[in-house]
């Protein structure tokens, strides 16, 4: 396997395409915006810089790194030589779903294609597929580059091959392969994400403000960031997407997201990629201020 295309130029994409690189692989970077593309790489390069500077890497192998990195505006374009597709698009099932229709028709019959879904199911997503026995979840924590977990989640006709050849993988490019069973959330969101919206009910509650809420989970359960300053990392539309799939998947109340949450991303208040969540980043991407509504 020498060529792995990943779709989406974004903040999962660039960092999955990053890591590929690093370890030698030929990656081919696809959006359908240039400039989203021009923006990934430049993430990449920056993110190598700090890794030189930290001299983790050296320069040679930062220039080798983005030499690996191909960019392309077609999936078919950059698809076809692929042995493995890794989409990182927005959590968004439709959307997922039909790039995966795309990918099965224009890819390789040999080609795996995993998804880098953080909930939904990989066997419905493999089911829109001819190959549903190559598809596979192949989850990578955020920032992908620096985190070590990657949850592995077979879907209902996956191969044991495919499985094990991508755990396999995992490990080539030093990460820690989890292999968890295709439900709602997995296990990263399933356990992270009702508390996260818990959080967000004890502020809508008026039990306590933001930095009091984050405060506690830091110093009483050693978390490294609270659980808003987390939500706001992750995006807020992002918290919001998962908790419905979760929601519509089992159908238990524990898991409706609460109405702040709606509310604030209805409103556009997205975390720190809009600028404003539960704290205000408009002068600092550290959770410094909170965010005047909360104030």
């Amino acid at each position: 396997m020498k060529n792995i295309a990943v779709i989406g130029a974004g903040t999962m994409g660039n960092g999955i395409a990053h890591t590929f690189a690093q370890f030698g692989f030929n990656v081919q970077l696809i959006d359908i915006s240039q400039a989203a593309l021009d923006k990934g790489v430049a993430t990449i390069s920056k993110n190598l810089d700090r890794m030189v500077a930290k001299e983790k890497i050296s320069e040679d192998d930062k220039t080798n790194t983005l030499n690996n990195i191909t960019t392309y505006t077609s999936i078919k374009d950059g698809v076809q030589y692929a042995s493995l597709v890794v989409e990182a698009a927005t959590e968004n099932i439709d959307l997922k779903l039909k790039i995966f229709k795309e990918l099965d028709e224009v890819c390789p019959e040999d080609t795996i294609l995993a998804t880098n879904t953080s909930s939904i199911s990989i066997t419905q997503i493999a089911a829109v597929t001819s190959r549903p026995e190559k598809v596979i979840g192949m989850h990578f924590m955020n920032p992908v580059p620096i985190m070590k977990l990657v949850e592995i989640i077979r879907g209902y006709n996956t191969s044991d091959e495919v499985n094990d050849f991508i755990v396999d993988l995992t490990t080539q490019i030093k990460k820690v392969p989890v292999e968890v069973n295709d439900y709602p959330g997995f296990v990263a969101n399933r356990i992270l994400m009702p508390m996260i919206n818990e959080s967000i009910e004890t502020l809508y509650n008026g039990v306590a403000g933001v930095k009091e809420i984050d405060t506690v989970m830091k110093l009483g359960m050693a978390h490294p960031m609270g659980p808003l300053q987390l939500a706001d990392f992750i995006g807020l539309d992002v918290c919001l997407s998962i908790l419905n799939v979760m929601y519509e998947g089992f159908k238990n109340p524990k898991y409706a997201p609460c109405p702040l949450l709606v509310n604030m991303v209805t409103a556009g208040k997205l975390g720190v990629k809009s600028g404003e969540g539960f704290y205000d980043y408009s002068e600092s991407r550290k959770a410094e201020n909170v965010a005047k509504m909360f104030s």
